[in-house]
């Protein structure tokens, strides 16, 4: 009954938000593939060779796993891996980077049927779902079959998810104390999930994975050539602001105006990357930055070929407009602002700017990755800003005292460095329980 309700609320839900749903297919070319799996119709696993299912939603989380599967690799190579994601950047990503070696396809809807049918036709031995990705069918589901659920790099935010969840808590205890092992970020995330009906044995502090992922080098594969189709100079100070999100463009054009006002040579000549965190929002942006009198060099034209950068644009802003690429912009600047934190959108992932030892700058909003920023704190590998005047004068700061934003990079690095280690405490989860025991020596 309590699935047939279910199924009910999403239909009614789906018909509700159909008119968005068409905007997006439509206006943003978002949700026109996939269906077919979203109703189930994953691909079908015909091997007895047993299987282990990790779903990851995001881009972000996509890349978060790459290490994880690594080491599962590596220690069972008698378990197929099979990737699901939820987003159309998310299989995306995921096709990239694992869909040579491994089955990628998008994760089902919550509707009993989808679910039934999914779990058919990949019979898994254990599902690992990044994060929180909980879902009430496929939990109750993968339970009556016997199919342990695990949750890694665990997570409920301060902002939206945990408020969310506390308001319904004797509701969604029952589906939480399904998961056979969380293993979570922090002690902070850790009480949220006993919280929410996660048994306290099945609830471990494991870090965050993407310490483990986050490249620790001065260098990223690809960023001098992208630098060299860009015609960016090496004495040229690069400002990147990455994972922007709606509204902290134009604080961030203000900042580069104030900046290219300054009458020393050394920030006259600053170049500004913006990155958008969401693809949807690349012409907006570009619209942006054109409004206010800025020539513009779109990266995606430049990677494609249609056009080719001259000494016309050397006071140009560059648009980062493709995908897969931030971390090689981060590698090329002489300051990062991470996004999505100047305004109350609960932050971006700063880990990957400080593996790379740049000087990183975010807004007061971080509660969406507030242990790291805490550590990069204490450790001042990290400046933390309050608005746009503080950015400004930071990021002046760090541009012309070039000695003390290089320590400042050096004391994040160290921070990402000493706090790796979150793989092997998953992975160790992973073979107790599926019960590899002799592995553990592995390991």
């Amino acid at each position: 009954m309590v699935r047939l309700l279910l199924d009910i609320v999403y239909a009614l839900l789906i018909v509700l938000l159909t008119p968005w749903i068409l905007y997006r297919m439509f206006a943003q070319k978002r949700y026109r593939v996939g269906w077919k799996e979203r109703l189930g119709f994953v691909p079908v696993r015909f091997t007895d060779q047993p299987c282990i299912w990790v779903h990851a939603v995001s881009m972000g989380e996509i890349n978060a796993i790459g290490t994880l599967i690594e080491e599962i690799h590596r220690l069972l190579p008698q378990f197929e891996i099979v990737i699901s994601s939820t987003t159309d950047t998310g299989i995306s990503r995921a096709r990239k980077l694992y869909g040579t070696s491994y089955r990628v396809f998008f994760f089902p809807l919550d509707f009993s049927q989808a679910v039934k049918k999914a779990l058919k036709r990949l019979r898994p031995q254990l599902c690992i779902m990044m994060e929180l990705e909980v879902w009430p069918n496929f939990m109750s589901e993968t339970a009556r079959q016997g199919i342990p659920v695990m949750v890694a790099n665990g997570r409920i935010s301060s902002a939206k998810g945990f408020p969310r969840y506390r308001r319904i808590a004797p509701l969604v205890r029952p589906i939480f104390r399904h998961l056979a092992m969380a293993l979570v970020q922090d002690e902070t995330y850790a009480e949220r999930f006993r919280y929410l009906g996660v048994l306290p044995e099945r609830v471990q502090v494991a870090g965050s994975l993407k310490y483990d992922t986050a490249e620790v080098g001065d260098t990223v594969a690809g960023a001098e050539e992208l630098s060299g189709q860009l015609g960016l100079k090496k004495d040229e100070p690069v400002w990147a602001a990455g994972s922007t999100g709606p509204g902290e463009e134009e604080i961030i054009l203000n900042s580069f105006s104030q900046l290219r006002q300054r009458q020393k040579k050394e920030l006259q000549y600053v170049r500004l990357v913006i990155v958008p965190r969401k693809p949807e929002r690349f012409d907006e942006v570009a619209r942006l930055i054109e409004t206010r009198g800025y020539q513009l060099v779109r990266y995606s034209r430049v990677k494609a070929g249609e056009y080719k950068v001259s000494d016309r644009d050397s006071g140009a802003v560059i648009l980062g407009d493709t995908m897969g690429d931030l971390r090689k912009f981060y590698s090329l600047a002489s300051v990062v602002f991470v996004g999505r934190s100047l305004v109350p959108m609960g932050g971006s992932d700063m880990i990957e700017a400080a593996g790379l030892a740049n000087p990183v700058i975010v807004g007061p909003y971080t509660e969406n990755f507030i242990d790291s920023v805490k550590k990069l704190v204490a450790a001042e590998g990290i400046s933390v800003v309050a608005d746009g005047r503080q950015l400004t004068e930071v990021t002046e700061k760090l541009l012309r005292d070039t000695a003390s934003a290089r320590q400042m990079g050096q004391r994040a690095r160290q921070v990402i460095i000493e706090n790796k280690g979150a793989t092997r405490r998953t992975v160790e989860a992973v073979v107790k329980l599926l019960g590899v025991v002799s592995v553990l020596r592995k390991i």
